[in-house]
């Protein structure tokens, strides 16, 4: 794959990046992300991860946008609300930039549909609210031997943490939480409240660890990070970084006994 001069104007500064150079920006064209719920994390990861020039998104959410979604979903309108988030997120990228690929889907994605909707994807990034979704993502992701990004929210507090528990020594996101969230019980930005920006960064920063997976063995910024949990803190403000380790009884990646 090459870069059209128009291609090469638009990422210019990535370029002129040692870390990224030309041969990274290549290879972000030819990769394909699955962003799995477009709140308050997918919606700017989603904006970066284009903006960094990722060549085909597969978009999955089943809401529709709401008012009360505009001050931390930084993709939707006033103009959205009442449309469906993954429909509004493909009108936007179309807007944005006319050279992506994008498929979407506006099912709620379970444990049944999981593989269809993750099949073929590079990375799946998984911001959506609640351990039954997330688990079922991250069980699909091991099946299909796809990595995942896993970022969440809350408050003040973010967290970012990058997972392939298809390999032998790297944990699943299973492993970091266990086995008793299968159920919906997340507690809600609409209960405990978010600060719009908390979202932003937690969102941003999850991108920036996107294309560190996707650069991994092609630039210097490659470096998968696997099995780091990074904390995102907006009150002091600081980061701390956690090593999860695998867990060897882990029913979704550990070794049958």
């Amino acid at each position: 794959m090459s870069l059209s001069p128009a291609r090469l104007d638009r990422f210019a500064r990535h370029i002129v990046l040692p870390e990224i150079g030309g041969a990274g920006q290549v290879a972000l064209a030819g990769k394909h992300i699955a962003v799995i719920g477009l709140g308050g994390i997918g919606s700017p990861a989603l904006q970066y991860l284009a903006g960094v020039g990722v060549g085909r998104f597969t978009l999955v959410d089943d809401d529709v946008v709401d008012a009360s979604n505009l001050q931390r979903q930084t993709i939707f309108t006033a103009r959205d609300v009442g449309h469906g988030k993954a429909t509004s997120a493909r009108r936007w990228l179309a807007n944005f930039d006319e050279a992506l690929t994008v498929e979407i889907s506006d099912s709620r994605i379970d444990a049944d549909n999981a593989g269809r909707l993750l099949e073929g994807a590079d990375l799946v990034l998984d911001g959506t609210d609640n351990f039954a979704t997330r688990l079922a993502v991250s069980d699909a992701c091991v099946a299909e031997r796809t990595p995942l990004l896993s970022a969440a929210v809350g408050r003040f507090q973010g967290q970012v943490g990058a997972f392939a528990g298809h390999l032998a020594d790297s944990p699943c996101y299973r492993c970091f939480v266990g086995d008793a969230f299968d159920a919906e019980d997340c507690d809600t930005c609409a209960e405990d409240g978010m600060l719009g920006a908390m979202a932003g960064w937690t969102g941003s920063f999850a991108a920036m660890q996107a294309v560190r997976v996707l650069l991994a063995g092609v630039s210097r910024f490659g470096d998968p990070q696997w099995g780091k949990l990074h904390m995102l803190d907006g009150l002091q403000p600081g980061m701390r970084t956690l090593t999860i380790a695998k867990d060897p009884a882990c029913k979704g990646c550990g070794v049958p006994g």
